[in-house]
C-alpha cells in the first residue's frame, strides 16, 4: 500500500517533468533560449495502417496541387495516435506499434505529442502508468554500459525515481523508441547474449536488442518510429506487431500548421493563398519539414517588410533547404548516408525519369550502388503480389525523382551528359544547371522550358537562354497564378520575343475580386482586387518588354480584365496588335475600359481584332 502511494505521488511529479522536458521544441533555425511551444504547432497528421495497393501509391507519387490534396483526403483508414494501442476487429491489443514515415514527415514531433498528451492526461492515462522516450541517435553514443532500468531513469527528474515499483507492473508502461532506422549498430545479437533482467547492465546495443526482442520486460508495449528503409530488419526482430505510416498534412491541416506558424490570421491567409497558387510547393507542403521551410522563407520576407516573391520560394530552392535542413546534424547519420549515396541517387532517379518508372525493385538500387536499408529520401512501399508480398521503392514524390535527376545531370562532368535525357523536362532543367548553356530554348513545350528557366531565377542566363525566342504560341492551356508568374517572368526576359499568343487558355488567380468600375488613370489594384490576367498585363508594362503582337483569343476575359488590359495598352512601350477575338463576356464595362487604354495618349496599339 505504502509503495503505491509512493509511485502515485511520484507520478504527479513525473508527469509534469515530462510536460516540461518536451512541451517545448526549438526550430532548426532557432537561436539559443527560442523555444515553441509544442501544442501551438503540432498539426494533425494522416495515419494509415493497412498497406496500400501499388496504384493508390503511384497515384499518390505523381499527383500534385488539387489532386494530390484530394488523394490525402480521401485516405478512409485514417487513425489517429489515440488508436496506435486500441483493439483490433477481433478484441486484440497489441503490445507492438511501429509508426512509418519518410524522412522529416514528423515521425519525432508525433512521438513528443504523444509523451505530453499522456503527460497531460489527454492520451493512453487507462493503459499506461508511465510512458518512457528512447532516442536511438543519442543511444548510439553510448559507450558504457547500461540497463533497461537506467533508459527510465533518464526520463526522470532525479536519480531516485521508484523504478522498482515501476517495474512491478511492466504491462503498465509503454517505451517509445523513436528513429529505429538511425541505430548504427544492428539488432540481430546472439541469443545467449540477451537479458531478461531490467537491472542488468551490457553494452546498449544487447540493452534495446533485449527490450525490442521482448527478453526483457515481456509485458511492456513499444512504440517504434522508423522509416520504411529499416522495416526489414525490424520486423526480424517483432511479433504481433501492428503497422501504420504516416502520410503528411491533408490540406486541412496544411492550412492549420500555417495559422498556427504565423500566429496571425491575415499573414497567414496571405502566405497561404501565395503557396496555394504554386502547385508544386502547395502539393510538397504535405511533408512538415517542407511547410516549415516554407513559412519560414515567406516569414523572413514579411518581417523585412518585402513583397513575396518567387524567387525566393522555387521549388528547387525548396528542396535544396529541405536537403540542408535533414543533413546539418553532424551527429545526424543523414549526412554520413547522403555523401555516400548522392550520386547513386541522382542516377537512380535519371534512370527512372528516362523509363518512365517511379516504383523501384532492389535489385535496381543495388544496381545504382544504394543499399535498401540505407535508402535516405526514398519511401519503402510494401505490395501484395498474389499470397506474398513484394517490396518496391519510390521517391517521396516524383517531382523529388525530377529534382535528384536534375542534380544527376548537373553533377556530371562532361557536357554530353545533357543529351542522354529523354527530351523531357528534366533534360531542360539538367542544361540549365550548366554555365556554358547558351543554345536557344526548344519549341516542344515552351511552358515547361520556361518553369526550368525560372526555377534558376538569374536573369542574365534566363535573357540568353531566350535571346533566340522571337514568338510564344500556347493553345487550351489552364493556367495557374505560378504558370502566369513564370511566363510572366520569361516575357520580362526574353527581349527579342515579339509575338505572344495565347489561344482558348483559361486564366487562374487566387483570391480573385473583379472590381469592373476602374478606369486605367485611377491606382494600381490591390492584391485582392486583381483580375484573372493581371500578372500578364504587369509583364506588359514592364519597360523591358517588347512583345508587339498580343493575341488572346478565345480566353474567358471579363470585364474586369479589361481594366488590367487597358491600363498595359497604355503603358506599354511596343505593343501595336491587339487581337481579342471570341471573348463574348466583355460586356459594355469592358469594352468602356478597354476604349479608355485605347485612346490613351500613350497607346501605341494600331490594329484591333
Amino acid at each position: 500500500m505504502r509503495k503505491c502511494a509512493i509511485q502515485l505521488g511520484y507520478r504527479e511529479e513525473y508527469t509534469a517533468h515530462i510536460q516540461d522536458k518536451y512541451g517545448v521544441i526549438k526550430d532548426r533555425n532557432s537561436l539559443p533560449g527560442e523555444k515553441v511551444i509544442l501544442d501551438s504547432r503540432y498539426t494533425k497528421l494522416i495515419i494509415v495502417k493497412e498497406t496500400r495497393a501499388r496504384t493508390e501509391r503511384q497515384h499518390e507519387i505523381m499527383a500534385s496541387g488539387q489532386r494530390h490534396a484530394e488523394i490525402m483526403y480521401e485516405q478512409e483508414r485514417s487513425l489517429t495516435i489515440g488508436d496506435l494501442f486500441a483493439a483490433d476487429e477481433k478484441g486484440k491489443t497489441p503490445r507492438i506499434a511501429v509508426l512509418l514515415g519518410a524522412a522529416g514527415i514528423g515521425k519525432t514531433l508525433t512521438a513528443k505529442k504523444i509523451m505530453v498528451d499522456w503527460a497531460a492526461g489527454k492520451l493512453y492515462n487507462e493503459k499506461f502508468d508511465y510512458v518512457f522516450y528512447i532516442n536511438c541517435r543519442e543511444v548510439n553514443f553510448d559507450t558504457e554500459q547500461g540497463s533497461v532500468a537506467d533508459l527510465m531513469l533518464r526520463n526522470c527528474p532525479d536519480r531516485h525515481a521508484p523504478i522498482e515499483a515501476m517495474l512491478g507492473n511492466p504491462e503498465r508502461l509503454l517505451f517509445i523508441i523513436d528513429g529505429f532506422d538511425e541505430l548504427r549498430f544492428s539488432l540481430a545479437q546472439p541469443e545467449e547474449s540477451l537479458c531478461s533482467d531490467p537491472w542488468e547492465k551490457k553494452p546498449m546495443e544487447i540493452v534495446l536488442s533485449s527490450l525490442v526482442k521482448k527478453k526483457v520486460l515481456g509485458k511492456c508495449s513499444l512504440l517504434i518510429t522508423t522509416r520504411p528503409a529499416a522495416v526489414e530488419e525490424l520486423g526480424q526482430c517483432l511479433h504481433n506487431e501492428r503497422y501504420a505510416e504516416i502520410l503528411g498534412f491533408s490540406e486541412t491541416e496544411r492550412r492549420e500548421y500555417f495559422d498556427k506558424y504565423f500566429g496571425d490570421e491575415e499573414k497567414a491567409r496571405k502566405a497561404w493563398n501565395f503557396v496555394k497558387a504554386n502547385e508544386m510547393l502547395f502539393t510538397m507542403c504535405f511533408v512538415p519539414i517542407v511547410c516549415w521551410i516554407v513559412c519560414t522563407v515567406i516569414k523572413q520576407q514579411m518581417d523585412e517588410g518585402e513583397e513575396l516573391a518567387q524567387t525566393s520560394t522555387t521549388v528547387t530552392g525548396v528542396y535544396l533547404l529541405y536537403l540542408y535542413n535533414l543533413l546539418r546534424d553532424p551527429r545526424s547519420k543523414s549526412k554520413q548516408l547522403l555523401q555516400t549515396n548522392l550520386k547513386g541517387l541522382c542516377s537512380l532517379a535519371a534512370d527512372g525519369v528516362c523509363r518512365q518508372k517511379i516504383l523501384f525493385e532492389a535489385e535496381e538500387l543495388k544496381k545504382h550502388g544504394l543499399d535498401t536499408s540505407d535508402s535516405l529520401f526514398l519511401n519503402e512501399n510494401l505490395f501484395h503480389k498474389s499470397t506474398d508480398c513484394e517490396c518496391l521503392y519510390s521517391f517521396i514524390h516524383l517531382s523529388f525523382q525530377e529534382f535528384f535527376a536534375a542534380l544527376f545531370y548537373a553533377l556530371e562532368e562532361e557536357a554530353a551528359a545533357v543529351d542522354k535525357g529523354s527530351g523531357n523536362d528534366i533534360k531542360a532543367l539538367a542544361a540549365l544547371q550548366r554555365s556554358d548553356f547558351s543554345s536557344p530554348v526548344e519549341e516542344l513545350d515552351q511552358l515547361e522550358d520556361f518553369h526550368c528557366l525560372y526555377e534558376i531565377q538569374e536573369e542574365k542566363f534566363v535573357q540568353s537562354a531566350l535571346s533566340h525566342l522571337t514568338a510564344v504560341n500556347l493553345i487550351s492551356h489552364t493556367f495557374t497564378q505560378m504558370d502566369q508568374e513564370v511566363l510572366a517572368f520569361c516575357v520580362r526576359n526574353c527581349h527579342q520575343l515579339e509575338s505572344l499568343l495565347l489561344e482558348a487558355c483559361e486564366f487562374r488567380y487566387e483570391g480573385l475580386n473583379e472590381d469592373v468600375s476602374r478606369s486605367p488613370k485611377q491606382p494600381p489594384l490591390k492584391e485582392k482586387t486583381h483580375s484573372s490576367i493581371y500578372l500578364l498585363c504587369r509583364a506588359l508594362k514592364d519597360p523591358r518588354c517588347n512583345v508587339k503582337k498580343l493575341r488572346l483569343r478565345r480566353c474567358l476575359l471579363t470585364p474586369a480584365c479589361c481594366g488590367d488590359l487597358a491600363a498595359a495598352l497604355s503603358t506599354s512601350p511596343s505593343l501595336t496588335e491587339l487581337d481579342l477575338r471570341g471573348n463574348r463576356d466583355l460586356r459594355a464595362d469592358g469594352v468602356r475600359l478597354l476604349c479608355e487604354g485605347l485612346r490613351h495618349p500613350s497607346c501605341k496599339v494600331q490594329t484591333l481584332r
